[in-house]
């Protein structure tokens, strides 16, 4: 195993970092875990770790050049994504008007998962982002099975202990929240659902 201790304490807290700025990803967590609670704000950051975890197996083992050269399909994933975030923002506004008494249906823990995956398997930059963070960290040349999986290890404890703890904070604030600051949290997170939406095809 060529990576160390300090190397893996590095990266684990640029990671951590990166995670934690506010960002799309932040806001989809928060947008979830707000309005259908911090089960549903957690499924969303495991699918956003889910999909960290395939590029940077892609990065790693030196496969960025095949998610390239699958070019156009990375455009249908994006408008894919935009289609389910647009559905899921539609169904937030729907249960934003509902009556008071009235209990609207959970979301899908499902699509809270895709909500996340999708967002963040849409943005192919990710892949070439970790191809040129990880030589920082680590000699790619001579990586072994062991060094990615420390890697994964610590993409999974640091960027999905970060987005837990947005969905955490998020969760208890739509918790707190009266009926009608609870319906205005729906609307903000179905707005922002769709600006996220926006964003997926503005970017394809």
């Amino acid at each position: 195993m060529s990576l160390g201790l300090e190397s893996m304490a590095a990266l684990f807290g640029a990671m951590a970092l990166l995670a934690a700025v506010p960002s799309v990803s932040v806001l989809i967590v928060s947008a979830r875990a707000a309005s259908a609670g911090f089960a549903h704000g957690a499924l969303a950051a495991a699918g956003i770790v889910a999909a960290d975890i395939l590029f940077i197996l892609l990065a790693l083992f030196g496969l960025a050049l095949a998610a390239e050269a699958l070019g156009d399909a990375f455009q249908w994933v994006k408008y894919a994504a935009a289609l389910w975030l647009l559905w899921l923002g539609f169904g937030l506004f729907r249960a934003a008007r509902a009556r008071a008494a009235a209990a609207p249906a959970a979301p899908s823990r499902r699509s809270s998962f895709m909500a996340g995956f999708l967002l963040t398997l849409g943005d192919q930059k990710a892949i070439f982002f970790y191809l040129g963070f990880f030589p920082a960290f680590l000699d790619l040349a001579a990586m072994t099975a062991a060094d990615a999986a420390a890697i994964v290890v610590i993409a999974i404890v640091a960027v999905g202990g970060v987005k837990l703890a947005w969905a955490f904070a998020a969760a208890r604030a739509g918790g707190i929240a009266g009926p009608q600051t609870a319906r205005a949290l729906n609307i903000a997170a179905a707005l922002t659902l769709a600006a996220v939406a926006a964003w997926l095809v503005w970017t394809a």
